[in-house]
């Protein structure tokens, strides 16, 4: 008997000790595991390049003749389209002005421009407060822009970069294709009605069958 209460406590003990051992375990586990976390986040929060090396990629994007403007100057040329380049005399410069059609098109970036729901339009994780104040100005601006071109009288079209990916491009040009024809349809739609001129004579109630006229009677 005293042998079998000797075994089961060392059984009993073995079972705390693995018991306390795993759970330091698991402890400097996920201890280790939440810091490598915290560290890889913090690691992608970093900006890797210096403020000098920053500087000069956001000063080497250009803000004319851009990969989505040229894309649409040539589908739009090739359609029989003609246009002016950044009219110097519009508000806001716009991208193509076509006066034929009383129609100015932006071509506008994803992010720059604030294209609210796009996949392509995310905020840095660094200067949060330059890059949302730089953001909202830039969507002000082309709203009072364009509200002033539409009080010129012109319309506005606007074309955003990821509407011009591979997969939706097709269709984002010939829709454009088809809204500018439509525009310069309408603006020259003529209705045409008949002018409504009086008649010659009056026309004389004829008197019932049988009955004798004044004429019947000479």
């Amino acid at each position: 008997m005293l042998a079998l209460w000797i075994t089961r406590e060392k059984r009993m003990a073995g079972v705390k000790y693995l018991s306390k051992h795993l759970g330091v375990c698991r402890f400097v586990l996920n201890f280790a595991c939440v810091a490598g976390k915290c560290l890889t986040n913090e690691n992608r929060l970093m900006d890797k390049l210096t403020k000098e090396q920053r500087h000069r990629c956001m000063a080497s994007i250009r803000s004319k003749n851009t990969k989505p403007e040229v894309l649409v100057r040539k589908f739009l040329f090739g359609r029989g389209f003609r246009y002016r380049l950044n009219h110097p005399r519009l508000p806001g410069h716009p991208d193509l002005v076509l006066r034929k059609y009383r129609t100015v098109i932006f071509v506008n970036g994803c992010f720059w421009h604030g294209h609210e729901g796009c996949r392509y339009f995310k905020l840095p994780q660094t200067n949060i407060a330059f890059w949302s104040a730089k953001i909202r100005a830039n969507k002000a601006r082309d709203i009072a822009e364009q509200r002033q071109l539409a009080r010129m009288g012109w319309h506005c079209i606007t074309v955003w970069e990821c509407q011009l990916k591979p997969r939706q491009r097709e269709q984002t040009l010939e829709s454009l294709a088809y809204t500018l024809n439509r525009i310069y349809l309408n603006d020259r739609a003529r209705v045409y009605t008949a002018p409504e001129e009086p008649p010659i004579m009056a026309a004389e109630d004829l008197p019932p069958y049988g009955v004798p006229t004044p004429d019947d009677a000479m």
